[in-house]
């Protein structure tokens, strides 16, 4: 059985080019029939899926081939893809800023606690690593995740586990560019427990141990409380480690929680529904696997 993709036509496949045409001129002569004026114009394709067209309406793009999709639904789609349009250039602006950053200060060569390479097996041997032995090569920076897990959050955050469960699935796409670690003030045992029973087996799990890591970078109080936080480090030739960039999720009185926002696939896909994102949050209790069970409706509030 042959799949297809909606998105990606095969270039030389006559039948799949044929059906698209006929598609294509159904499409034109329902349009006429529900009144609506429709000019298609090719759109020179820069790098995503090819053999995709690009049509208009009154120059607003059409996203589907529905032919009974309302005026001002058409004017108000348009209306946000010209919003999201924009969301991205200043996405791209900031990044630029990011990486533009001057270089920061330098950094002691933290030691932390790391178990087993196989999560499955012992806890033991706990063996001491060094910040400068989480680089796996020269030119590569280093992203830690800083877990608010241990001293006096004794339970694992399930907000930091939703964000780490992500980091774990898409650790080997990252692997080929960066390196990626997760640090939390729980001792080695603890923190493997928790990672054991959500399936992280793709990420190196540190614990800060009695180290100023987790303090120094703001996730940790005095008295020992624990905050998110993600951290970007860099080596040189000569092997001197610096502070490159560190982002909490409080950002300012009116931007709370929203700071690691991006690197959080769940909400943005929440933003993405009527309801929105609401004011849902993740939970240890519902645990790693889908109940394809029906809901109860979710609130919107």
């Amino acid at each position: 059985m042959r799949v297809r993709c909606s998105y990606l036509r095969c270039p030389n496949d006559s039948q799949y080019k044929d059906e698209d045409r006929r598609t294509r001129q159904r499409v034109r002569k329902e349009a006429e029939e529900y009144s609506v004026s429709t000019t298609t114009q090719q759109q020179p394709v820069t790098g995503g899926p090819k053999h995709v067209d690009r049509e208009k309406t009154e120059d607003m793009l059409r996203h589907t081939r529905l032919v009974n999709e309302p005026r001002e639904y058409l004017q108000k789609r348009e209306e946000l893809r010209q919003a999201e349009m924009e969301m991205f250039r200043n996405i791209e602006r900031v990044a630029a800023l990011r990486r533009a950053l001057p270089a920061g200060a330098e950094v002691t060569d933290y030691v932390f606690q790391e178990g087993p390479r196989d999560l499955s097996g012992s806890d033991t041997p706990v063996s001491s690593v060094r910040l400068s032995e989480l680089f796996s090569g020269p030119g590569r920076a280093l992203i830690v995740y800083h877990f608010m897990y241990g001293k006096r959050n004794t339970a694992a955050c399930p907000m930091c586990t939703m964000w780490i469960d992500g980091f774990n699935g898409v650790a080997p796409h990252l692997a080929q560019n960066v390196d990626l670690a997760v640090v939390a003030a729980a001792d080695p045992s603890a923190l493997r427990a928790h990672a054991r029973a959500r399936g992280w087996h793709n990420l190196r799990l540190l614990s800060a141990g009695d180290n100023t890591f987790k303090y120094d970078f703001r996730s940790e109080d005095e008295e020992g409380r624990q905050d998110s936080a993600l951290s970007v480090f860099t080596r040189d030739a000569a092997g001197t480690l610096r502070h490159f960039y560190t982002t909490h999720p409080w950002l300012d009185d009116d931007m709370n929680e929203r700071g690691i926002d991006l690197f959080q696939p769940v909400y943005n896909m929440l933003d993405l529904i009527p309801q929105g994102r609401g004011n849902w949050y993740a939970s240890l209790d519902y645990g790693t696997r889908v109940n394809w069970a029906p809901h109860a409706p979710r609130s919107s509030k």
